[in-house]
């Protein structure tokens, strides 16, 4: 196996993944902001079941942050990320700086649509403008046959898809599971701000959802009961402020007056000044994810 080239010129990238193609080859990609963890490494795993050559971006997207989030102190280790891409087998790593990317601020912009306008949209204007129109200039440069997302950014892997579809870019869009620590909580560079008590109470986001999983199991076929059972959860614990908890339809992300196995169970809250999220299908449940060992 060659050793991973590092490249940050666009124009080098580019090139390097047309060689990439050549000869009929794959090309997965796994579009990333870094700090790195066991979750991107899993996507790096899928991108490699499906392609020849792997793919991976390391670019802290300032389009998708709020002038109130969290953009200057995002977690940046770029020395730590090199050494895991590599062991993880990646072929080529682009770590582009934003001049880059935006080398004058975008007059042109992706519109997201009204599925945009829910959950992550509501409480984040403008988020998922950012994202697409990074991941749009991300795909164009790259050329991948096929990009791997998270689901533990279900909405935002929907939205993906959407645009894949509706602008027919030649790429297939795979949505892994999401990776968690051995006691449930889903695995995010921004766990990283949390402190030992910060992380002991982030764990109730999953438990959030496995009590609106075992509701829905027990019966439970109203939406609103469903995201209710798992909010009281969190209700429960007055050091963490819910943003939402909602079970949605898969195509909409709009509130399920009925919850059928395809629904997502959404939740959103700040432990402490830490903003989390995580989710489940409900017809999944949380077995479905990958689950690291203690």
């Amino acid at each position: 196996m060659a050793p991973m080239r590092v490249i940050e010129g666009l124009a080098e990238m580019r090139g390097a993944c047309a060689e990439a193609r050549r000869g009929g080859a794959r090309l997965g990609f796994v579009p990333t902001m870094g700090s790195l963890h066991a979750g991107h490494l899993r996507l790096v795993d899928v991108a490699r079941e499906r392609a020849t050559r792997v793919a991976l971006s390391i670019f802290v997207n300032p389009l998708q942050f709020g002038p109130a989030e969290d953009f200057a102190r995002y977690p940046r280790d770029a020395a730590r990320d090199r050494a895991l891409a590599g062991s993880a087998g990646v072929d080529l790593l682009w770590m582009p700086a934003r001049e880059a990317v935006y080398p004058e601020e975008p007059r042109i912009t992706v519109a997201p649509g009204p599925m945009a306008l829910e959950l992550e949209g509501a409480t984040r204007p403008g988020h998922f403008a950012g994202v697409l129109t990074v991941v749009l200039k991300l795909f164009a440069i790259v050329q991948p046959d096929v990009a791997v997302f998270g689901r533990k950014d279900v909405q935002q892997a929907a939205l993906v898809r959407r645009m894949v579809a509706d602008f027919d870019l030649p790429v297939e869009v795979v949505v892994a599971p999401t990776v968690r620590e051995h006691d449930g909580l889903a695995l995010s560079s921004r766990n990283a701000y949390l402190d030992a008590e910060g992380r002991g109470r982030a764990v109730l986001l999953s438990l959030a959802l496995a009590a609106g999983v075992e509701r829905f199991r027990h019966g439970e076929r109203r939406g609103a009961a469903v995201a209710a059972a798992a909010r009281a959860v969190l209700d429960a614990e007055p050091a963490i402020a819910v943003d939402y908890v909602a079970c949605v339809e898969p195509g909409t992300f709009t509130p399920a007056d009925r919850a059928t196995e395809a629904c997502v169970l959404a939740v959103a809250a700040r432990v402490g000044a830490t903003r989390l999220i995580d989710n489940v299908v409900l017809g999944d449940g949380l077995e479905a994810d990958v689950r690291l060992p203690g």
